[in-house]
């Protein structure tokens, strides 16, 4: 089969006047080389669709019979939807979530609104469309302030963690003006930051392993797992598999996970994060349904490690159940 791997490659000499941390979501070269070898390794021709205007013209050149997406996309709250969606007007079938699922998920606030709907609990919210919103902030601090709509800690620092007036202020203005965005303002939970892997679709949907991610140098209590400690993670944080925690809050984990994957209308594979409170209650702060796959750095891939399932296999095992969702393979 023809399969496309549709991606953004990080640029090797991204534009300065970005953010530092303008293109953390896009696929290092190395790591769609060893993806894209992962799916050929099936038996499969897999030509690299860049993500990108110039995709439209890749994928009537290359006619792939299936794409197997990761494209972030770029530009706006829906970028991610955008890939998708040219694939759903071409009548291509593809691996992953749909362009509604993937503009839901990336919106921050949508997502907690949805989730918070079916009584899963989420922390406390607010936005803020510029730094004179923020006086009109009533949460209890600290609180933690990020962009409304982006992922793998895009603006979110240490410091985004608040504790007084000034820094709040100080956060939103950041995140509005360097981001051009809405900035969500949450209550901080102050407990274990917890991932969770799911594969697979509908009543099939499993848990792939669960991952505490577990600060060396600072408490769970003022722990935020920003920018500054993703790119020094090997210094900052251990992953432990499966965390530490008693076999309730792990059911609960479960439970909430598989429950918000399904709300979310989540296809083949997603990464579903939590904050656990003090009382053992998992708090959902978002979802990914593109989670990175590079190896040995993705936290799915490392997930999946740790509970002895190899990176080809999940590779496979993921597109396996995307091919089965389209009829093309048995389920």
């Amino acid at each position: 089969m023809r399969i496309g791997l549709a991606c953004n490659v990080k640029p090797a000499d991204p534009p300065g006047h970005l953010p530092e941390d303008a293109f953390e979501e896009f696929d290092s070269p190395d790591a769609v080389a060893q993806i894209r070898d992962a799916i050929a390794s099936f038996g499969h021709d897999v030509p690299v669709l860049a993500a990108g205007p110039g995709i439209v013209d890749a994928v009537r050149e290359e006619r792939p019979d299936f794409v197997f997406n990761l494209a972030e996309g770029t530009g706006g709250r829906c970028r991610e939807a955008h890939v998708p969606a040219l694939l759903e007007l071409l009548g291509i079938p593809y691996a992953g979530s749909d362009p509604l699922t993937l503009c839901v998920t990336l919106d921050k606030p949508v997502a907690k609104r949805l989730v918070a709907s079916e009584r899963f609990p989420t922390p406390a919210f607010r936005t803020c469309r510029d730094v004179s919103d923020a006086e009109a902030v009533d949460l209890p601090f600290p609180v933690i302030v990020k962009p409304a709509f982006e992922g793998s800690s895009k603006g979110v620092r240490l410091a985004s963690r608040a504790t007084t007036d000034g820094a709040l202020r100080e956060m939103v203005r950041f995140v509005t003006e360097r981001y051009g965005q809405e900035a969500i303002v949450e209550a901080f939970v102050p407990g274990p930051e917890v991932t969770v892997g799911i594969v697979g679709n509908g009543s099939g949907a499993r848990v792939l392993g669960m991952m505490e991610i577990v600060p060396k140098t600072m408490s769970n209590d003022t722990f935020v797992y920003s920018l500054e400690v993703k790119r020094d993670w090997e210094n900052q944080v251990s992953y432990r598999v499966p965390p530490a925690l008693p076999a309730a809050v792990l059911a609960e984990l479960s439970r909430c996970a598989l429950g918000i994957y399904r709300l979310l209308g989540c296809r083949d594979f997603s990464r579903i994060d939590f904050r656990v409170d003090r009382d053992g209650v998992p708090q959902f702060i978002e979802c990914n349904p593109l989670p990175g796959l590079c190896p040995g750095y993705g936290d799915l891939p490392i997930m999946a490690g740790a509970v002895g399932i190899p990176h080809r296999a999940l590779i496979g095992e993921i597109l396996g159940h995307a091919l089965a969702r389209h009829g093309m393979v048995p389920a």
